[in-house]
């Protein structure tokens, strides 16, 4: 498999925080070829356990190299964006793995209430629809 063939952006599609960063994913992945799936959906069915579907704790990324998740999922998707993200990928990868995912799972479990939660996943635009996946 070759980078980026294949990369799979799991996400909690009712969150407000991870749709921001599937903005952002969809923003700066010019070329288009990270796919998106939200954790309650069929693809993540599929290809995840049922606790990584039901935890909703975490974003999970999964490429070439494997499947990551909570920080080092956000590492290495920023790899993925390549440039000035690439940087910033790295630097988050020098901060020690256990400082980095308290720090995530800060975020994660406060999410919802500085982000808010969505009564449904997002609905991709007909311009977005070829990036995500069921």
């Amino acid at each position: 498999m070759e980078k980026n063939e294949n990369s799979v952006l799991f996400f909690d599609g009712v969150c407000g925080m991870c749709n921001h960063f599937v903005d952002f994913v969809i923003r700066h992945d010019t070329a288009g070829s990270i796919k998106l799936a939200p954790l309650q959906g069929e693809t993540a069915e599929q290809k995840l356990s049922p606790e990584e579907r039901e935890s909703l704790s975490t974003v999970i990324f999964i490429n070439h190299l494997g499947s990551f998740r909570y920080s080092s999922a956000v590492a290495r998707l920023l790899w993925e964006l390549g440039g000035f993200w690439k940087l910033l990928g790295w630097l988050l990868w020098l901060i020690p793995k256990p400082i980095r995912n308290w720090g995530y799972r800060l975020v994660a479990r406060n999410r919802y209430r500085f982000f808010g939660k969505k009564e449904a996943c997002r609905i991709p635009t007909p311009e977005e629809r070829e990036r995500f996946l069921p």
